[in-house]
């Protein structure tokens, strides 16, 4: 009788087994990449690491930088909260952003709305050229803006985030998610240079600029070329420009072979849409604090798409050789592009001095996800025993160290990951 009934329960169970598994397979899309598969590498697992320890090493990160003594993510009333860049004494779209994608990564609601008006509140144009754009950095103690100008990046950020946020948790939850971003789409698509003010991707290079105003709409960051983003937009933004958005990310992915060195990898902080340096007066080209971002952002167009994986691997590998050469636990933070010290040294909150810096290990370590062979985990050991803390001299940077701090152990663990809608 027990196996009879076990039998209609059975019976019973499988429409809802069927339909579990057409949920399962309508996250799937086709092409190479996690994207494709659903599988993100988990690096620090592969490396010996138990899944608890990974959590916890995850969670104690985004602990440190958004709730700890050193936070860098402040609460304002019952609604709103801000990112700070604690050293500089502003708050930047670059980091409000950045903590809006940490929050719908690891499904953190609240944070992600409470960030999102603020920078909608007190930083987002809502008339004039630069309507829909954002004021790039502002005081939040006198809350006066630094500049009414944006930077791209917050721009490329914002519209991510904000797709991701509509695609995890709906349009339907006192925020329209999926209007924001389009709301900052279509407003760059209506810029035709009044005022100077243009579209924050060059429309005629298919490059995003380094800002949409001014002489700066015609040159670029290569910390800002992110091919995934593009590969997103394409998929969820539904404003028509989907093919733009395709060849925005073909055209960066060609961008970063040309910016970075064939020999050290190393790429110049700022440069031309050709991705020969820019110099800006005494100081020169080089690889610094922006740039350290380069690493992890192809790491996440690798792992995401696959489509350059050939360059991309031998990049990584060129990449890690060259920091080894210097000694990986060593090596400093501010290169000439191939690999000698420069003689400009940019200042870091004041700070005028090359250190082994956490924001750069970090970085360094994502790379290794392109990396085939059992190296790949001779900078992932490194970051796993670093530590958010103050340095041997005392300078402390919760913010821009800890971001990529926590950015890295995200991708290194699998966490970071592309958003697709959620079917149930």
């Amino acid at each position: 009788m027990k196996k009879i009934v076990l039998l209609y329960v059975m019976i019973a169970l499988l429409p809802a087994l069927a339909n579990s598994q057409n949920r399962k397979a309508s996250k799937k899309m086709p092409g190479k990449g996690a994207v494709a598969s659903g599988i993100y590498p988990d690096l620090f697992h592969e490396a010996g690491y138990s899944k608890d320890d990974i959590s916890s090493k995850v969670a104690k990160a985004y602990h440190d930088v958004f709730e700890g003594p050193n936070k860098v993510y402040f609460e304002v009333g019952d609604s709103m909260a801000y990112v700070s860049d604690v050293k500089n004494h502003d708050a930047r779209t670059e980091g409000l952003s950045y903590g809006m994608m940490i929050a719908v990564q690891l499904n953190k609601k609240d944070v992600f709305d409470r960030i999102w008006r603020w920078s909608k509140k007190y930083l987002q144009h809502q008339d004039g050229p630069s309507d829909g754009y954002f004021a790039w950095s502002i005081n939040p103690q006198t809350m006066k803006r630094n500049s009414e100008g944006s930077a791209s990046d917050g721009e490329l950020y914002y519209v991510t985030d904000l797709l991701f946020a509509s695609n995890r948790w709906g349009n339907n939850t006192g925020i329209n998610y999926y209007g924001e971003a389009r709301r900052i789409l279509d407003a760059m698509w209506k810029k035709e240079g009044a005022a100077n003010v243009h579209p924050f991707i060059n429309i005629a290079a298919k490059q995003i600029s380094f800002v949409p105003e001014g002489g700066g709409y015609e040159w670029t960051d290569p910390s800002y070329h992110l091919p995934a983003f593009y590969e997103v937009w394409a998929l969820y933004a539904k404003d028509g420009h989907e093919q733009f958005y395709r060849d925005c990310a073909d055209t960066a992915r060609v961008f970063l072979h040309r910016a970075c060195d064939p020999v050290t990898a190393l790429n110049p902080d700022n440069t031309h849409f050709n991705g020969k340096a820019l110099s800006w007066g005494r100081m020169q080209p080089a690889f610094r604090f922006d740039s350290w971002r380069v690493p992890m952002n192809i790491a996440m167009d690798y792992v995401w798409f696959g489509k350059d994986k050939k360059w991309q691997q031998d990049y990584a590998r060129r990449f890690q050789n060259f920091l080894t050469s210097k000694g990986i636990n060593d090596f400093e933070d501010q290169f000439n592009t191939d690999g000698s010290t420069p003689a400009f040294i940019l200042p870091a909150g004041g700070v005028k001095k090359l250190r082994h810096s956490l924001g750069l290990v970090a970085t360094s370590a994502a790379a290794s996800l392109m990396i085939a062979d059992n190296t790949k985990y001779d900078f992932v050991r490194p970051l796993w025993k670093a530590k958010l803390e103050p340095y041997a001299d005392g300078y402390f940077d919760p913010y821009y160290d800890g971001l990529l701090y926590l950015f890295s152990l995200m991708h290194l663990s699998g966490k970071y990951q592309l958003i697709q809608p959620q079917t149930n």
